[in-house]
This record gives structure tokens, C-alpha cells and sequence, in this order.
């Protein structure tokens, strides 16, 4: 019976002790700068867009590396109608804001039709996709979190490496940032 109580207890003292010694050690390896910014409209937090898929351009906002991975924040200039496969992430949450134009989303089995000022939630590990349905450009912000790894990501298909790559490999990729394919992209259709 004592053996078991000093059991508990050990335990019961170990988790108390471990949660502020985690805390301090997670602030330790912070590379975060205590520092506010700005960044103007129409530009990226590092001066340079990242451009995807033939005229779509994001410009960061908040990196990765300004939230230790806690946040990614883009905004997203899109030319053409469309938008990705249908994917989820393994552990990001993602928020779209639309600041112009409209899109059509999918989240789960709920279709959302928005416009300037809409904004839609995408929880993690559930499917989700979206297309651009104006003419002319459409912006959004769209938020990650935590970041993960797709502003690499991102930074790694304006780099054309997606593009030499079969569809085995397209997928590992994807894998590889954390998220997954599981479908095509939405097509749209006037009467939906």
C-alpha cells in the first residue's frame, strides 16, 4: 500500500515539475524577434513573392520564422479560375479571408460560395479545396497554424520542383510538407 501512494505521488510531482521545465526550455530555443513589423500592401515581408502555377503570386505576411512555426500568413493574388486538388493537412488549421473576388470552397461535404469581407475555416485532417470563380484577379489572405511546412512548401514549387516530378512523387511531396492529396480540384459551375 505505501509502495503504491509513493508511486502516485513520484508521479503526481513529476508531471508538475516537468510542464515549467518544457515551458523553459521551449523559450530557450525562441528565435523569434520581440520586435513588431510592417509590411506594406502589395508587398511580401522579404521584398520577393513567391509565384505559383502561371500568374498566381503570394506575398508573405507573417513567416514562419517570424512565429517559430506557431504561424504562416500570406496574401494570395490569383489570375486564373481554379485552385488546388482536394487535400488535407495533417496538423495545420487553415483560414481563407477574402479581400477580392469570388471563390467556391469545399470543406467536409459543406460548399461555401464567398465574396470580399467572407471569410471560411478549414480544420485540420479534414479535406478541403477551393477555386477561384471571377474574371479578373481575386485576393485572399490565408492563414496557417501552426505553419508547418508550408511556406517551404510554397517556396519550393516557385522553384519549379513540382513540376519535374511524376504524380508518385508530387504526392510524396506533398506528404513530405504535411499535407495529402485526396482528390481533384473543384470544378465550377455557374448553376451550383
Amino acid at each position: 500500500m505505501k509502495r503504491n501512494s509513493f508511486l502516485r505521488i513520484f508521479i503526481t510531482a513529476s508531471t508538475f515539475l516537468t510542464v515549467p521545465l518544457y515551458s523553459s526550455a521551449k523559450r530557450l530555443f525562441k528565435t523569434r524577434d520581440n520586435k513588431g513589423f510592417k509590411v506594406d500592401s502589395g508587398n511580401d515581408r522579404f521584398g520577393k513573392s513567391i509565384s505559383l502555377f502561371e500568374g498566381d503570386t503570394f506575398f508573405t505576411k507573417v513567416s514562419t520564422k517570424d512565429s517559430d512555426g506557431d504561424m504562416y500568413a500570406f496574401e494570395s493574388t490569383r489570375v486564373k479560375k481554379g485552385g488546388p486538388t482536394l487535400h488535407y493537412h495533417y496538423d495545420q488549421d487553415e483560414w481563407w479571408y477574402i479581400l477580392e473576388g469570388e471563390f467556391l470552397f469545399k470543406v467536409g461535404d459543406k460548399m461555401f460560395n464567398t465574396k470580399a469581407g467572407d471569410s471560411v475555416f478549414g480544420p485540420r485532417g479534414v479535406p478541403h479545396t477551393f477555386a477561384k470563380t471571377n474574371d479578373g484577379d481575386a485576393k485572399m489572405l490565408i492563414i496557417f497554424q501552426p505553419a508547418g511546412k508550408m511556406e517551404a512548401c510554397f517556396q519550393a514549387i516557385s522553384e519549379g520542383k513540382l513540376s519535374k516530378m511524376t504524380q508518385e512523387q508530387q504526392d510524396d511531396f506533398r506528404k513530405m510538407h504535411g499535407f495529402e492529396r485526396v482528390g481533384g480540384p473543384l470544378t465550377y459551375f455557374k448553376n451550383f
